[in-house]
């Protein structure tokens, strides 16, 4: 959360209390001052900084005055009356927060801050799916761009997906885009899935018998997490607790103690008695995670970075802050069809 300092010297020193042994000096020092600077801002603009749980620790527990999974922020971005939001994300992130304030300025501290999940299915790839499933209800994971969003039914995040596919109702339902997510939901739920995409093309889908259909898009952090990990980390530390974020394989996520969204993760780990624990996600959030829980071990295997969510940094920030850099723009047409999947997805909850 933000650093609330009336001097840089206080900024440092919050900052070597909270990050010392996680962030190195040095950068502490520089830090400190790009740290002061935008807080001093973003209350001088009246600002509100939104930071994801993935957000490297010397961003993420100095400046966002709310952080969070993508839940979490659309929920935040949907009730600020602030103008303007700096969204310390990925670009969907901000897009989702322009939905939801059409009327007020969004900046994304990064020129791309794209998704390798999110660029896995386009607008035109939903609509042919609709082609090929009339009728069916489609669900959009909350990790896609606005044109798509624009063509679903209702968005999702990794913490209720499997609530709003029940909450549909329907025998059938399209869910898009992450294929682990789906057939991680599909066990939940006990439902059978089929990903249209890796079926044999001269199987009749009709001798199919599914209640979920699946995508093949794969965030390229979680697919690199493996069952062997899980195994060889359970052999040298006896009784560590692993997480896993459900965007992992389902074998990783059935070999994990717990799986759910990047906040009920952490709250998973400040809660446990657990001696040592394991996060199966982006490593910024195990470094995170652990300067909010210093007496706790983590075990440190993650070595994956996410390169998206890494092109945020202090440095752009303030100059977002600075200069209105990187505003966001999403068609009005495509806005307000985003904005009804968006608003069911905040109901559900």
């Amino acid at each position: 959360m933000a650093i609330l300092a009336d001097t840089l010297q206080e900024t440092y020193e919050h900052m070597e209390r909270k990050l010392s042994g996680i962030v190195p000096e040095i950068e502490l020092l520089y830090k400190a001052e790009l740290v002061y600077e935008i807080n001093r801002l973003k209350l001088e603009r009246g600002a509100i900084i939104l930071g994801h749980n993935y957000m490297e620790p010397a961003l993420f527990h100095t400046v966002p005055d709310v952080v969070g999974d993508s839940l979490e922020l659309s929920r935040k971005a949907a009730e600020t009356d602030c103008d303007p939001i700096v969204f310390c994300g990925v670009r969907f992130m901000a897009e989702t927060a322009k939905i939801l304030n059409p009327d007020k300025t969004v900046l994304l501290p990064a020129r791309v801050a794209g998704c390798s999940l999110a660029a896995s299915i386009t607008a035109e790839d939903v609509r042919g799916l609709r082609r090929e499933y009339p009728g069916v209800p489609v669900v959009t994971y909350i990790n896609t761009y606005a044109d798509v969003k624009a063509e679903c039914d209702v968005c999702c995040t990794s913490s209720n997906a499997a609530s709003v596919v029940e909450w549909l109702g329907s025998d059938t339902v399209i869910f898009l885009p992450d294929e682990y997510l789906a057939a991680n939901v599909a066990q939940e739920t006990g439902k059978r899935i089929i990903f249209p995409t890796k079926e044999e093309p001269d199987l009749p889908r009709a001798e199919l018998d599914y209640e979920l259909i699946g995508w093949h898009g794969r965030c390229e952090v979680h697919e690199k997490f493996t069952v062997d990990d899980v195994v060889n980390v359970r052999e040298q530390f006896p009784g560590v607790l692993v997480l896993a974020h459900p965007e992992c394989s389902p074998e990783v996520v059935a070999a994990s103690d717990f799986s759910s969204s990047t906040s009920k993760m952490s709250a998973f780990v400040q809660e446990t008695d657990a001696s040592s624990y394991l996060l199966l996600t982006e490593c910024s959030m195990g470094d995170n995670i652990m300067a909010d829980n210093p007496d706790k071990e983590m075990v440190r295997l993650c070595s994956i970075r996410c390169p998206h969510m890494n092109e945020i940094t202090l440095e752009d920030t303030l100059n977002a802050l600075k200069n209105n850099e990187q505003v966001i723009e999403v068609p009005e047409d495509i806005r307000i069809r985003a904005r009804r999947a968006v608003d069911r997805m905040l109901e559900i909850g």
